[in-house]
């Protein structure tokens, strides 16, 4: 879909189609006003009828207005002026693209930019308007063998925005939307695919795929042999049930001089986890090809910061393993000696997130990274505590948890950090290694951010669970691609490009 923006009235516009809000009881937005004026009361005269409420949501689309010379108006409604929030532009905006996608209109000039959004200027309104109608037209229909019926869909809109002067910050709205919109497209393509196609080198050949494509990215490939070398035998220990086997697939941006220490974005790979001997119910079972969401999302991120080229050095490792049950799976009981020389009591093989990335977390301290951040759809404890709405953020320091959670605010994805105190540290207490893999029910989604904490005392260090937020579930089940517009929200800051002044 093509984007622009424009600063123009309403009247003016001759287009496939008009948008422009109405509030509630029946109270027209100041362009709506203006079409009014113009079709001598044509739209309040249908207000009036009671055609539309203005509630947030409500659309009516109208033809050939008298003396409008657009073929057809979309009014939307939006709810009460006062309470028009981030959540309900976005929903209305969303709710937007998908009408006009059914009517016909193949472009559109949309005014609900102009809308006062509380404490939102114009780049927010337009980079969020651009991201919703990516993320509502996105289908996966890559594995059907009939993809649909041809049709006649939206390909084009433009924003307005209220002044000339606005436009720049419309313009890098939509070039910063374009790059994140392609990262989470990228993330949940790969996480959408079925494990029989997506299992650790299918990870590598994606990322093999994207360095193809930048002149600033690398890849360096870390298979078995060379993971046995390093002594990553917690990692391998994963995977050593499984057919398929283990890759860890390095990506580098490099954006600066290479004296700049990078920051470093670790995702979990688990392109499919059966629980292996600790063997998971069968229910929804199919859910855990998206147990690599940290991977797929570490993914769309570097493809989102190699569109922007962002002037800094970042490493993207996707950790890719399969956890299945096998003769040569590794058991509760099992004692391993991770990369980092401390060993760990495996009392749950369906805890198998943290054992392989712990010895990633120990591989990285040879970058002497600025920032280590881990993405993982790492326990259900989380989604229990958050529910689907929040990724989880954990880390003691708290410089980087405020820069986390203002890139959480800043990009409307959602976070919210939770504690990683010394008295959780006693629940992995092990007599027979100096941890164990678990620390059992209670605060589950702590106690694992507790055991990832035990590698990463040569760094800054944050941890995200996304268990709740990398999928949805049920009928529309599919990847969301988060937390792809937050991790590029937090490395933009870092780069100085976080909003429309850059």
């Amino acid at each position: 879909m093509e984007f622009g923006v424009k600063s123009g009235s309403p009247e003016k516009q001759r287009t496939a189609c008009i948008v422009v809000g109405v509030f509630e009881p029946r109270r027209l937005s100041p362009v709506a006003e203006q079409l009014d004026e113009i079709s001598e009361g044509y739209i309040s005269n249908l207000i009036r009828r009671g055609d539309l409420e203005g509630k947030a949501g409500q659309m009516l689309l109208l033809h050939h207005i008298p003396n409008v010379l657009s073929e057809r108006v979309l009014l939307v409604g939006c709810g009460k002026e006062r309470e028009l929030h981030e959540r309900q532009y976005k929903q209305i905006v969303t709710k937007t693209i998908k009408t006009l996608n059914e009517t016909g209109s193949m472009e559109a000039v949309n005014f609900l930019t102009e809308l006062h959004v509380k404490g939102r200027d114009t780049y927010w309104k337009v980079r969020q308007a651009v991201e919703a109608a990516n993320e509502s037209v996105y289908t996966f229909l890559q594995l059907k063998s009939k993809k649909g019926e041809p049709r006649r869909p939206l390909r084009k809109i433009i924003f307005n925005v209220p002044t000339r002067k606005e436009l720049p910050s419309g313009e890098h709205a939509i070039e910063h939307a374009l790059a994140i919109s392609r990262g989470v497209k990228a993330c949940r393509d790969v996480a959408n695919m079925p494990p029989n196609i997506c299992n650790p080198q299918y990870l590598n050949d994606q990322a093999a795929a994207l360095v193809e494509e930048f002149d600033s990215l690398s890849l360096e490939t870390v298979g078995e042999d060379k993971m046995e070398a390093l002594g990553m035998h917690s990692y391998l220990a994963v995977g050593r049930g499984s057919d398929n086997e283990s890759v860890m697939s390095v990506i580098t941006h490099t954006g600066a001089d290479t004296s700049q220490a990078p920051i470093v974005l670790v995702g979990k790979g688990l392109t499919f986890d059966s629980g292996g001997i600790s063997i998971k119910p069968s229910e929804a079972m199919d859910e855990m090809k998206y147990d690599m969401g940290g991977a797929a999302g570490v993914l769309g991120v570097m493809h989102a910061v190699a569109t922007m080229n962002l002037p800094i050095n970042i490493i993207g490792i996707l950790a890719g393993c399969e956890n299945m049950p096998d003769g040569k799976a590794y058991r509760p009981g099992d004692i391993i000696t991770t990369m980092s020389g401390q060993t760990v009591e495996v009392l749950n093989t369906d805890a198998e997130g943290r054992m392989v990335l712990c010895d990633v977390l120990t591989y990285v301290e040879r970058y002497e990274p600025d920032t280590v951040i881990d993405v993982a759809t790492l326990t259900g404890a989380c989604v229990i505590a958050l529910g689907k709405h929040a990724s989880a953020v954990f880390t003691q320091h708290n410089p980087l948890a405020h820069e986390i959670l203002n890139a959480s605010e800043q990009s409307s994805d959602k976070a919210w950090r939770l504690p990683l105190w010394d008295e959780y540290q006693e629940q992995i207490d092990s007599p027979f290694a100096d941890m164990a893999n678990i620390g059992g029910r209670p605060a589950g989604s702590i106690t694992a951010a507790c055991f990832l904490s035990r590698f990463t005392k040569k760094y800054n260090w944050a941890h995200l669970d996304i268990a709740g937020t990398a999928w949805i579930s049920g009928k529309n089940k599919g990847a969301t691609g988060r937390p792809v517009p937050m991790l590029t929200q937090y490395l933009m800051n870092k780069a100085d490009m976080g909003g429309e002044t850059s």
